[in-house]
């Protein structure tokens, strides 16, 4: 059951109003029709979720080091988080978020790390900007997102948007049009996904207190 009204949805609802209020009519319902191309597109039912075993993965950071999950888990719980990029201002909520709970995260002994499409050069702005003190992983190509199953097809109209507004193929070195959800897992120690975040729309993000719900069980 996922937290309704919690904090970071009351950052985010501003966001979505400005949104609206910004786009015309046309914009919003090639918006619309992209969330709703996502959730029949099956990514939902196909991506990993809570009881599966998480695929490992070695990624380089922003400052070039190569990051393995199966590494990290040795020192304790993982909550990984994709983004869609630098561009993406819920995203940049997000992480900023992410970023101020990051101690309670700690408490439970455990780190965050974010995925993110984006080549490295872009991912390093994007850390620099929000001042991130966790990992941000460059998953070119989507290559481990795939292997998570939350990897989807922009619709035609949306991607033709996003490629006039801000060059999405210059930012992921590709003109694939693919995108992951902006899930979020908890993996304990064994490799096994305690909690999935998954949605179809870009606009809902995991809210921290059901990520520590979620810590706190496993550490009980």
């Amino acid at each position: 059951m996922e937290t309704k009204n919690g904090a970071l949805d009351r950052l985010l609802e501003p966001q979505r109003k400005a949104g609206i209020a910004k786009f015309t009519a046309e914009k919003n319902k090639i918006y619309n029709d992209g969330i709703e191309s996502v959730a029949n597109s099956g990514v939902l039912e196909n991506a990993l979720n809570i009881g599966d075993k998480a695929p490992n993965f070695e990624l380089k950071n922003a400052l070039n080091q190569s990051i393995s999950l199966y590494n990290e888990l040795e020192k304790g719980p993982i909550v990984l988080t994709w983004y869609r990029g630098g561009w993406c201002p819920y995203c940049n909520i997000t992480l900023h978020y992410l970023q101020e709970i990051l101690p309670e995260f700690e408490k439970f002994n455990a780190q965050l790390i974010a995925l993110t499409p984006e080549l490295p050069d872009n991912s390093l702005n994007t850390a620099e900007k929000n001042n991130l003190k966790f990992n941000v992983l460059s998953d070119i190509g989507n290559t481990v997102g795939k292997a998570y199953g939350v990897v989807y097809q922009l619709t035609d109209d949306v991607a033709a948007i996003y490629e006039a507004g801000f060059k999405l193929s210059e930012k992921n070195g590709d003109h694939s049009n693919e995108l992951p959800l902006a899930a979020t897992y908890v993996i304990n120690q064994k490799g096994i996904i305690q909690y999935a975040f998954l949605d179809a729309d870009y606009k809902e993000r995991a809210e921290g207190t059901d990520i520590l719900s979620t810590l706190k069980h496993l550490k009980a």
